[in-house]
């Protein structure tokens, strides 16, 4: 058999939402950027969505964005130096310290959303709200399944139940 197979031709679902992911955060990053705030990483605008009023853990800030402790440390370092978060004592636990946004990030917040926000129609007018929401719901129920079906995956996923993913 030749190497002209259908199967051998398609891209693997994992590069496909790699490169929606990308152009995603860049969309992100330059509608924050247009805002005033140019010194936000695409990467780390992740981190906005999941910051509580009353803080939270690197740690517990992590598993809610689905991204290993050290990455989320990077981002919160570099977002703590621009201004956008601070870390402050723990009142519950005097030996740890929570995330929290500064007034800047409270700031950035909204713009990252309503970014996120923008994206989505511009990709629903590029399909069509059928497909999109068609699209929208298949990625759900298999997120659902995968986490019904593995413990571990179950407790990564949480963030889906309890914080709007932008």
């Amino acid at each position: 058999m030749g190497g002209d197979s259908h199967a051998e031709k398609r891209l693997r679902f994992s590069l496909l939402l790699r490169l929606l992911h990308r152009e995603y955060a860049l969309g992100i990053e330059a509608s924050l950027a247009e805002a005033g705030f140019g010194d936000i990483r695409s990467g780390d605008a992740k981190v906005f969505p999941f910051v509580p009023p009353e803080g939270i853990q690197v740690r517990d800030l992590a598993i809610r964005a689905g991204v290993r402790k050290q990455t989320m440390a990077q981002s919160v370092d570099q977002l703590e130096r621009a201004g956008y978060l601070e870390r402050v004592p723990n009142p519950r636990d005097g030996r740890s310290r929570l995330v929290v946004l500064t007034e800047r990030g409270r700031a950035a917040r909204p713009v990252a959303a309503s970014a996120g926000d923008a994206i989505e129609r511009r990709w629903i007018e590029l399909t069509s709200p059928e497909e999109f929401d068609a699209l929208h719901g298949l990625l759900h129920r298999l997120l659902d399944r995968i986490g019904r079906a593995d413990p571990d995956a179950a407790v990564r996923l949480t963030s889906l139940d309890d914080s709007r993913l932008d």
